[in-house]
């Protein structure tokens, strides 16, 4: 399970190799991700509208900044390093980060919340880790000079660099990229919990 990916960054054995598998394993965390969403959603506790509008603001605010950033990527062909990717170099796990905390606050269910942490914690150290290994493999110097000073995944600062030369497409970003797919979940998963906070 992930074995291509756990030999890149160390083939350990044992427990540990398991662990490592476990986490390098980008399937399991996607789907794991999303199923997230619905437990959230199903965990929810009654009634707490302000509560629920707070959380779904964020989950909107990082579901666009999903479908910004998708828009303008081409998966290990070019290097995305402006718009979005001058901020942070994986403005998607930061799309992620927002949208499930938003749904864990929407939920307000504390015990859903510290799953919620403990994935993140689990998971997208290494998604980071396997992510810049690639990378730099990949794009060498060009990577090196513009990862120096940008942090992983949340933005130490607001230096934002527009390039007229790479523009956001809708077809790059909802089809190739899957942000419909995952905005129609996301949708789903909001109309449920919705209704489970109105029971």
């Amino acid at each position: 399970m992930g074995s291509s990916r756990t030999e890149k960054m160390g083939n350990r054995t044992g427990l540990a190799g398991f662990i490592d598998r476990l986490r390098y394993h980008e399937a399991s965390r996607q789907g794991l991700g999303l199923l997230l969403l619905l437990v959230c959603a199903y965990f929810t506790v009654p009634a707490g509208e302000p509560r629920i509008f707070v959380g779904f603001a964020l989950a909107v605010v990082g579901q666009v900044w999903r479908i910004y950033a998708a828009g303008v990527i081409h998966k290990n062909r070019q290097l995305a390093s402006t718009g979005a990717y001058s901020l942070v170099r994986h403005p998607l796990y930061l799309g992620n980060f927002l949208i499930l905390v938003g749904f864990a606050i929407a939920g307000g269910n504390l015990i859903v919340l510290a799953v919620v942490a403990l994935f993140f914690l689990f998971y997208y150290p290494a998604a980071i880790r396997y992510e810049d290994h690639k990378l730099e493999t990949i794009f060498g110097d060009e990577w090196r000079n513009w990862s120096r000073n940008i942090p992983g995944m949340f933005p130490t600062g607001l230096k934002w660099q527009s390039n007229p030369d790479s523009e956001w497409s809708a077809r790059q970003s909802l089809l190739r990229n899957g942000e419909l797919v995952y905005t129609i979940f996301e949708i789903g998963a909001a109309i449920l919990l919705w209704y489970r906070a109105a029971g």
